[in-house]
């Protein structure tokens, strides 16, 4: 039976590599499948993993109806076995029930991958309406790591190294830019509600102990 699965994890954890092997394999078998995105950090109708693979993609712009592209794409003679949407935390929850009318109706596959909280450890609408809908709910297996070295179960949003808890839900931004631009990192929950960076924590212990002066 098609299942509609969504793959959860944090960010930097495999997530848009498992979508692209996943798409690899079934295309190794002769299958041909739609991959949606959106919001991609390699910019529009792409997705991106941090291993450097990169594919197109089709860009799920909001007020997109995916059910309505699947049947308009099959209607004019295409072929499509299967759907990945990368990035489904950014999709609307009515498009998140396109994705299980796809499942239910067009009997495909659905294969959504996205993080489940933003940087304020609050659900992001589509993850949110993907875990009510979902036949299947897959953790990542590849676990992110904060810089304490422990499991990372937390986004964090920084500016400047240091996090922050306000302002927009969505920021496209990456795991890997600059200290001084607006990034993400992933914490465990000790460190995220502690605000507590690998930048912030490296900066605190940079203090060392002031030396004894004495006068000859």
């Amino acid at each position: 039976m098609p299942e509609l699965v969504f793959f959860s994890g944090t960010m930097d954890c495999g997530k848009s590599t498992l979508a692209l092997q996943i798409g690899h394999n079934r295309s190794a078998r002769g299958l041909q499948g739609v991959i949606f995105t959106r919001d991609d950090r390699a910019g529009e109708g792409k997705i991106s993993s941090r291993l450097g693979l990169v594919t197109e993609a089709v860009e799920a712009a909001e007020g997109m109806d995916l059910y309505a592209y699947l049947v308009e794409l099959l209607s004019k003679g295409g072929k499509a076995d299967y759907v990945i949407v990368d990035e489904a935390q950014f999709l609307a929850p009515e498009q998140i029930d396109q994705l299980a009318r796809i499942v239910d109706d067009l009997d495909m596959d659905v294969f959504a991958f996205g993080i489940t909280t933003d940087f304020r450890t609050k659900l992001f609408p589509g993850s949110q309406r993907l875990i009510e809908l979902a036949d299947r709910i897959e953790q990542l297996q590849v676990e992110a790591l904060c810089w304490c070295g422990a499991r990372a179960t937390h986004n964090a949003r920084t500016v400047g190294g240091v996090m922050v808890v306000e302002g927009a839900q969505v920021v496209v931004g990456d795991v890997n830019r600059p200290a001084e631009e607006i990034g993400y990192e992933v914490l465990c929950r000790r460190h995220h509600r502690r605000r507590l960076t690998s930048a912030t924590a490296h900066a605190g212990t940079l203090s060392p102990d002031v030396l004894p002066v004495t006068s000859a």
